[in-house]
């Protein structure tokens, strides 16, 4: 304790270069605590933007070769009513496991009678698909009426799909396609709804079919995929591996597939932002070393004569390192909590705020929101107090290192 009240009288020597140094601690600490608040938050949104908006669910099961020969043989490739009643009878004896449910993705065109569009489809159990999306994938703006059993033919249409074609709710068309047979296939369609995808690039070309109505479109009765919904997305891989054993030993070999891997926007957006921080963080790291070797520089040449006298006192020069290194810890920590303190008022500033953006690519407003985080917080301070005791080792080695006579004698 003698020792810190040492260290810190020390500081308070030169309180305007020790506040210059807390200060760049306190503002480098804030800069890294709020951008790793952002992208926490980013993550967080981006995860339910693919496990809920996009329906990805936590994982996708396919039947063994689907990724390699699909293309080719889609039928061959497809999971039939047998293996669907056997993949779900697995999968939902889970006790993690929330919903299973069969997909069936389709492609075509769509026709208002007078012009033509290409779409992409997705069949769905209709309040499987709702259980899956919990409000998300626009359903919140959804203009008319949700897929239901009783309108068979009743579609969702992405809402610039709807704008070009000029088909709003309750108006008819056609949507065509080829079957798994090639022959080509027509069915009507009335649009029960519009709704917001929440991308730019699939908000033209989306449509949302009942499970039932896509197989009348493909003229089978299979599955492209199963989706299943987790309790929590903590439990995916362990989910993953568990369901590969059991499918494997039931005789259904599959191919599943993680919400991550399926979703790229997740993992390239993930990618750029850890890019992002870690730049943030080397310039904070070179900051708070650089001011802590000059603040600890700068006070080993004023004190020269002190440092001589308290060797000629028996002060060893082990105890000078760690005099001048306890400095140095003092000013790391002391920086941290001003910066714990101005992390928490830009917080709640941007928290009563409230402001939005649009990020590139999407079609509605974000929210701003900074995640508070007290474990990360406290590991980045410990982390700065150590850092600053580090930069302060070489000049207290140097002063530490000073013969007595010329420590006395230095003017």
């Amino acid at each position: 304790m003698q020792w810190l009240k040492i260290a810190l009288r020390n500081l308070l020597k030169n309180r305007r270069r020790s506040l210059v140094t807390l200060m760049a601690v306190a503002i480098g600490f804030a800069a890294v605590g709020l951008f790793r608040g952002y992208t926490a938050n980013t993550y967080e949104g981006l995860r339910q933007s693919a496990i809920r908006g996009e329906g990805l669910g936590h994982l996708t099961i396919y039947k063994a070769g689907w990724a390699a020969h699909a293309h080719g043989d889609p039928q061959s490739y497809m999971l039939t009513p047998a293996e669907i009643e056997k993949i779900i009878a697995v999968t939902e004896a889970d006790p993690h496991v929330l919903l299973a449910t069969p997909q069936l993705h389709v492609a075509g065109l769509v026709s208002n009678g007078r012009i033509s569009n290409i779409f992409l489809a997705k069949g769905v159990v209709p309040a499987d698909y709702r259980t899956i999306t919990g409000g998300m994938s626009g359903m919140r703006a959804m203009q008319g009426q949700d897929l239901s059993p009783e309108a068979p033919f009743g579609v969702l249409m992405a809402r610039d799909l709807a704008t070009q074609l000029d088909m709003p709710p309750d108006s008819d068309g056609v949507i065509m396609a080829t079957t798994l047979d090639g022959q080509m296939n027509a069915l009507d369609i009335r649009v029960s709804g519009t709704y917001d995808t929440g991308s730019d690039a699939t908000n033209d070309k989306y449509l949302l079919l009942s499970y039932a109505y896509a197989q009348s479109l493909y003229d089978t009765d299979r599955a492209d995929r199963l989706i299943v919904l987790l309790d929590h997305w903590r439990y995916t891989q362990a989910a993953r591996l568990r369901f590969e054993q059991q499918l494997t030993a039931a005789g259904v070999p599959c191919e599943i597939k993680s919400w991550e891997e399926l979703s790229l926007f997740y993992s390239k957006v993930k990618g750029m932002f850890d890019m992002i921080f870690m730049f943030i963080f080397l310039i904070v790291l070179i900051i708070v070393v650089m001011s802590t070797v000059n603040t600890m520089g700068m006070s080993v040449m004023e004190r020269t004569r002190e440092i001589g006298t308290l060797r000629v006192l028996g002060l060893k020069r082990r105890g000078i390192s760690v005099l001048f290194a306890l400095e140095g810890a003092l000013l790391g920590l002391l920086g941290s909590l001003c910066g714990v303190v101005l992390n928490l008022v830009v917080w709640a500033v941007i928290r009563m705020a409230g402001p939005s953006y649009i990020p590139p690519g999407v079609s509605t407003p974000v929210p701003l929101v900074v995640n508070l985080l007290p474990v990360a917080m406290l590991v980045l301070a410990l982390f700065l107090t150590l850092l600053s005791m580090a930069a302060a080792v070489l000049p207290a080695r140097r002063a530490a290192r000073m013969e007595l006579v010329d420590a006395l004698g230095h003017v």
